[in-house]
């Protein structure tokens, strides 16, 4: 009996953290208002991110998995970007210039 509630709880964290990659892939447009390169910190305002379990639009300070993508945008760039939920807030794991 023990064996299949270890194999099941196994399955259950296996799944769950897929599903939470998942998730966390959806595309999110926004525009950078701000950028603190020494705290490798950059704020982004933009619309629902229902990937993240944010409904509304907002403005958000996110961290950056990358430093070097705080070089590639200015204050006021369009962007799409990705991002994920750490335990130390979120941070972006993807940014581009919107075409």
């Amino acid at each position: 009996m023990n064996r299949i509630i270890r194999i099941t709880a196994a399955l259950a964290l296996t799944l769950g953290g897929a599903t939470g990659a998942l998730a966390g892939a959806a595309s999110i447009s926004g525009e950078v208002k701000k950028i603190d390169e020494g705290a490798g910190k950059i704020t982004l305002k933009h619309g629902p991110a229902k990937s993240l379990g944010m409904e509304e639009p907002m403005t958000m300070v996110y961290r950056v998995k990358d430093p070097a993508m705080l070089k590639q945008v200015k204050v006021g760039d369009k962007v799409t970007f990705e991002a994920e939920e750490a335990a130390s807030g979120y941070s972006v794991t993807k940014m581009e210039k919107a075409k």
